[in-house]
């Protein structure tokens, strides 16, 4: 039984805002225009230029060029300027929001994909992080289609021109989450393009196990055509304000497994933060726990985190080797499966 269905329920509407409405809340209601993909600006990453996707933690090489799958990742929330009167979404050329998507969740969490396929990251119009508490709803819905809008033409323009055919991962983290999962039920959910996707890592929101009518969990590390998420917290903790029950799914990623096993940090390759030069193995457990990942508060030089018991912003950085591993592992099961 899932907990706190309020909750849920305005996550589920965002994950299911697939109707686009381009208009800003603001008081000219301004419409906004399309963005173009074909300008390569408007890619945080994209194999066709050097990006922070291309770094290899600890290492001075750089991501292979010549994969034979691809990455579709979209980034979570870094929009979360303070002030009066800010836009509920950016200007795509706000050249300091971008730096900062480049130098955070392109560097840290695109990267660990690096080694599975040509990694793609759009840069959109990301909704202000007020819209996940905002009591604009109306509002914070529109800054939700703004920004599904920019990631739908994004991923459009991406197999017109780039995809002929190739395996693909969807990857995401919070925010992008919530914009890669209706992405994969409107392209990939019972649809010949399903046979492409290797698998989805919808990380850092709730999803539920029976989101996808034909897309299943994945229950192993060989597992292809399915999907992966979880939700990190400290080892004990219980959340009042976050879904919980045994229909939303939670993936091990020490185990790639989605039973309630407890996995040890010994089987945890390498953990990356602040320092992207040096790799921390066997710094963190897992075991998953009624609809959440827990983890043991983890040894490592980043204090503030220590004093926390969400561990949303590290829900990839705590298992960064292991998600590149299995994330390369999956692409070769699924070229050894159709060769």
């Amino acid at each position: 039984m899932i907990r706190n269905i309020p909750f849920y329920a305005s996550i589920l509407l965002l994950l299911t805002s697939s109707h686009i409405v381009c208009q800003v809340n603001t008081s000219k209601k301004e419409t906004l225009s399309e963005i173009d993909y074909g300008n390569l600006t408007h890619w945080a990453a994209h194999p066709d230029k050097r990006d922070n996707a291309d770094l290899i933690p600890g290492s001075d090489a750089l991501a292979q060029d010549k994969l034979e799958a691809d990455v579709f990742f979209i980034h979570p929330t870094i929009y979360k300027e303070k002030g009066k009167n800010l836009p509920w979404n950016p200007n795509i050329k706000d050249s300091v929001l971008n730096t900062q998507v480049d130098n955070s969740t392109i560097k840290f969490q695109a990267s660990a994909f690096n080694a599975a396929g040509r990694v793609f990251a759009p840069r959109y119009r990301q909704a202000h992080l007020r819209s996940f508490h905002t009591d604009d709803k109306a509002s914070a819905k529109k800054a939700f289609a703004i920004a599904y809008a920019d990631v739908k033409n994004a991923f459009e323009h991406y197999l017109k021109y780039y995809n002929n055919g190739r395996p693909v991962i969807i990857a995401s983290h919070s925010q992008g989450t919530t914009h890669a999962a209706p992405l994969i039920k409107e392209f990939f959910d019972g649809t010949p393009l399903q046979q492409q996707l290797v698998a989805a890592y919808l990380i850092g929101m709730p999803v539920t196990k029976e989101y996808f009518k034909t897309i299943w969990p994945c229950e192993s590390a060989d597992g292809l055509n399915c999907t992966i998420s979880w939700r990190t917290f400290k080892q004990g903790y219980i959340p009042d304000d976050r879904p919980l029950g045994d229909s939303i799914l939670v993936t091990n990623p020490l185990s790639w497994k989605i039973d309630t096993t407890y996995v040890a940090k010994t089987k945890n390759k390498g953990a990356v933060f602040r320092d992207f030069d040096k790799v921390l193995p066997r710094r963190v457990d897992a075991q998953v726990h009624n609809g959440i990942l827990w983890a043991n508060k983890p040894r490592f030089p980043w204090s503030f985190l220590l004093r926390r018991k969400n561990y949303h912003i590290a829900d990839i950085n705590f298992y960064y080797v292991n998600i590149r591993e299995n994330a390369k592992h999956r692409v070769e099961k699924w070229l050894e499966a159709r060769n």
